[in-house]
């Protein structure tokens, strides 16, 4: 099993952070400009049952990914995991911290890839890298429309 852990402190109260999160459109504008994601439908909001399903390309090939949240208390955490798509097993756990009139903001995923732990050894430089570019990305656009307001 992999682990990978991102965190920043945004200059805004968590709950103008966790309502950012809340957004319909946050999805489209968490997405990175390099990584051609397409949200294909998201119900239910943050909440445990709430169901996101995205279509990716992995090089030609379409690749459909379909999380559940599985965990849920409002202005602290959210945690959403893989039903099915590229990994054996993804487990995206979403933490709100308030530090002062500020909010830490991290993201903890634990994950394992197909093919066992001689795949993970090969290539889980190369997906840790993915994320650590995605979640800066993700975060310094979660920072800008948070501190803006």
């Amino acid at each position: 099993m992999l682990q990978f852990k991102y965190s920043s402190v945004i200059e805004a109260p968590v709950e103008v952070v966790w309502r950012f999160h809340e957004r319909p459109d946050v999805l489209q504008l968490l997405t990175p400009p390099w990584q051609p994601i397409q949200v294909v439908r998201r119900e239910g909001g943050l909440g445990v049952g709430a169901i996101t399903e995205f279509r990716m390309f992995l090089g030609l090939l379409p690749l459909t990914w379909l999380a559940r949240h599985t965990e849920y208390e409002k202005y602290r955490f959210f945690t959403d995991e893989q039903l099915s798509g590229p990994f054996e097993f993804w487990q995206h756990r979403h933490l709100f911290d308030t530090e002062s009139n500020r909010t830490r903001l991290t993201d903890a995923i634990s994950f394992s890839m197909p093919g066992g732990e001689t795949v993970e050894f090969l290539s889980g430089w190369l997906i840790q890298a993915q994320l650590d570019a995605m979640f800066r990305y993700r975060h310094e656009i979660t920072k800008r429309e948070c501190e803006s307001h």
